[in-house]
Formats: structure tokens, sequence, C-alpha cells
């Protein structure tokens, strides 16, 4: 158990260091006006680490004891090293409870990359943990954006669905396939309730957009494995696709993510167009430690 003395101190050190941190730091954007406080706001460490500003608040005022899952998303939504870590846990009384390894970095199956090189006219994407992108073709770029220009670790398919102009704008019905992808990111936080990777980006949408914040609390899920996508695109105009994911039987959560058109309708023509004005490039992995 924590003393008094403990409790006070975590309150002051978590309080200590959101002052050290800038929104810019934490992925958040920049305020309109002047801030009266130094740092992070409150509710902005609560939302970047998934829990209510009440249970924050509490926190730092030395009334609640933090669960060792909480610790672990404050850690990483505070950007804590190694040594702050370890003062966090002992503050708090968790020195059972060592912080959760760092996981390691997705890596394309190599599978996976053979099918993407094989498949030159068909836009496909590799998703994996979180909806990471971990790799694309060059018909996917020509769909999509550039991916190769997105840092690694912004690479992710429901991130850029938000907050990406050019993706947020291909899609003809933006609001139902961003709900759905916030769904199916639903799923996977009943996957791995702990990520704190997963909390992150949670905290870092819901900050940025309401509709976010909104469709994340309603809890809707789906594990929906295909579907019709209908895009805007602004060289070659409407294109309705048909959506299909599959997953990879080796257990390592990654999806090989393919568009296709009917042959012979207009959008396979306008897909066989748009793709043929890309220049070859190879696939792309994303071997940068996802856990950042």
């Amino acid at each position: 158990m924590t003393s008094d003395s403990d409790s006070r101190a975590l309150g002051a050190f978590l309080k200590a260091r959101r002052a050290q941190l800038t929104p810019r730091e934490c992925g958040l954007p920049e305020p309109d006006s002047a801030r009266k406080v130094a740092g992070l706001r409150r509710e902005e460490v609560a939302q970047l680490a998934a829990i209510s500003v009440d249970y924050y608040t509490r926190l730092e005022q030395g009334r609640v004891r933090a669960s060792v899952p909480v610790l672990t998303t404050l850690a990483r939504a505070l950007r804590l090293d190694d040594d702050q870590q370890r003062y966090l846990y002992e503050l708090a009384g968790r020195t059972d409870a060592h912080p959760r390894r760092r996981r390691p970095a997705q890596r394309l199956r190599p599978a996976m990359r053979r099918l993407l090189d094989q498949l030159a006219e068909t836009p496909a994407l590799v998703l994996g943990k979180r909806l990471d992108i971990l790799a694309w073709n060059p018909a996917a770029v020509a769909l999509y954006t550039d991916f190769a220009a997105i840092p690694a670790h912004r690479r992710n398919y429901v991130r850029l669905l938000f907050t990406n102009p050019v993706v947020r704008q291909l899609h003809q019905d933006w609001a139902h396939d961003a709900r759905e992808a916030v769904a199916a990111l639903r799923m996977e936080a009943a996957a791995d309730p702990d990520d704190p990777d997963l909390a992150q980006l949670v905290g870092e949408l819901s900050l940025q957009d309401p509709d976010f914040r909104i469709w994340w609390a309603e809890h809707h899920v789906n594990s929906a494995s295909y579907g019709t996508k209908h895009y805007r695109h602004h060289l070659v105009g409407d294109l309705t696709l048909d959506c299909d994911t599959w997953t990879s039987p080796d257990g390592s959560g990654q999806r090989l993510m393919i568009l296709t058109a009917e042959p012979g309708s207009p959008s396979h023509d306008a897909l066989r167009i748009l793709t043929s004005w890309t220049t070859q490039q190879p696939s792309t992995d994303r071997t940068e430690d996802l856990t950042r």
C-alpha cells in the first residue's frame, strides 16, 4: 500500500511532468490562444491516457490508487523514460508490477510482401495491430496517398481517416466509413485492452475530433471482413470498389486489405487508368519500433 506522503509525491510528480510537456510534443493541436498554465492540462493527460478527467484529478490529489494498466498508459502519455517509469511505479506502490516490456516491432510477413508485389493493378494494404499500416503497393499509393511521406509511427488507417485531408476527402460517405473504422478499432481494444499505444491513439483522436470521441463512447464493434467503398478520386472521379480483408493464418494479426472493381465497370476502367499513372516503387514494410 502507498502512504499519504507517497500519494502526495505521486501527484506532485504527475503535475511536474505534465508541466514539462507541450501539446505539440504529444501530437495535440496547438492552442489558438495563450494558455493559463504551462504544459498539458489535466483533461489533455486524461484523454491521452484514455481515462476520465475525474479519475486523473483524484490521482493527482492522492485520493485514489492507480492500477497497473493506468500507470502504463500514463507513462506513455507523459513520455516517461525508463528511470521515470520506475520512479512512477515506486511512488504508486507497484514495484512488484514492472512496466511492460517494449513490444517487438511489427514485421511484414514475407508472404504478405510477395502478395503485394504481385498485385500490380489492385490497391492493397497490409494492416497490423491497431490497424497500423505495415505495407502497401503502388496501386494503393495511387488511390490513397504517399504513405512513405508519412512518419512511420503515424501510419495508422484510422488516424489517417480522421486527420489526413486527402484520405478523408476520398471517401464519399466519410461519416459511415469512419464510424465503421472506429468500430473495428474497438474490436482491437477488446483483444488487448492494456495496449498503451492503442490508448495513446484513442486519446489523441478523442482530443482532435469530436466525431471520434462520440463514436468511440458508443462502443459499437465491427469485425466485418468485406464491404463496398465509395470513393471520389480527384483524378479519375467516382469509384465503387469491393473491399475484402484476409487475415494471416499465423496468428500475427496481420491482414491483407484488397480493393477491386467489377470487370467491365466504369470503376474498373478508372482504376486501371489510375494505377497506370503510378510509377513503380517497391512496397515498404514498417520496421520501426511501433511501441515508440
